[in-house]
């Protein structure tokens, strides 16, 4: 779906720039989903903080920029990895300065309240990191993850895993779908589930998380208490 223009990088405009912990969900569902929307036909760009090295975590921060939607899959470890927290701050960064990208996050065996920092999982990761000077650092990272928080998303926790990566693509092509036509075309052929996870996207129902109803299938929680 996405335009390229010139070569290297940093010409490059993807549609979904992935953010994850690798081992955490590298292997498992981090990858079917990065798998589902390459078979969708949207350019993602699938990124692991184990594969950094040098001055690439500089390269990486300006492709958060050049992409239209950013998802991070929120685990366990995600706290642990520095790399994942300068990006997530870079996110929060330019989606507080000019509305791009959009936010879309996971929280894949976490909760909304572990990314608010409501609980001691990340908090105890956050401990090990010191203020730095000139660049991200701790206060900046805590900020970043309890704004992160606030955003709808999934939780896959108990869910199955199938249904939520089918959903995600499906707000995702439609998401790029609206960008795209500029909110000046009726949409055609998008059910009206995804319509509805969509208005709640723009918030016009406030902040939480879907949530697996086994009898209506997905609903929305508010947990921005």
């Amino acid at each position: 779906m996405a335009s390229t223009s010139g070569s290297g990088a940093s010409a490059t405009q993807y549609d979904v720039f992935l953010s994850f912990r690798g081992p955490d969900t590298r292997n498992n569902f981090t990858d079917v989903l990065y798998r589902t929307m390459v078979g969708q036909g949207i350019f993602a760009y699938r990124d692991s903080e184990e594969l950094h090295a040098g001055d690439r975590i500089d390269d990486l921060l300006r492709e958060v920029g050049n992409s239209e939607i950013c998802i991070p899959v929120f685990s366990r470890g995600y706290a642990s990895s520095p790399w994942c927290l300068r990006k997530l701050a870079r996110m929060m960064e330019l989606y507080e300065s000019t509305g791009k990208p959009e936010i879309l996050p996971i929280f894949f065996d976490v909760s909304a309240s572990d990314v608010k920092l409501k609980t001691e999982l990340y908090v105890k990761d956050l401990e090990k990191y010191e203020q730095r000077a000139g660049g991200d650092g701790k206060e900046q990272w805590e900020a970043a993850l309890r704004k992160a928080g606030q955003i709808v998303g999934w939780e896959v926790q108990g869910k199955p895993q199938g249904e939520v990566i089918d959903l995600v693509v499906k707000v995702v092509l439609h998401t790029l779908k609206v960008k795209q036509r500029h909110l000046d075309s009726k949409l055609v052929g998008v059910d009206e589930q995804v319509e509805a996870l969509n208005e709640l996207l723009d918030g016009e129902f406030g902040t939480g998380v879907f949530r697996w109803n086994s009898w209506n299938g997905w609903d929305q929680k508010d947990y921005s208490g």
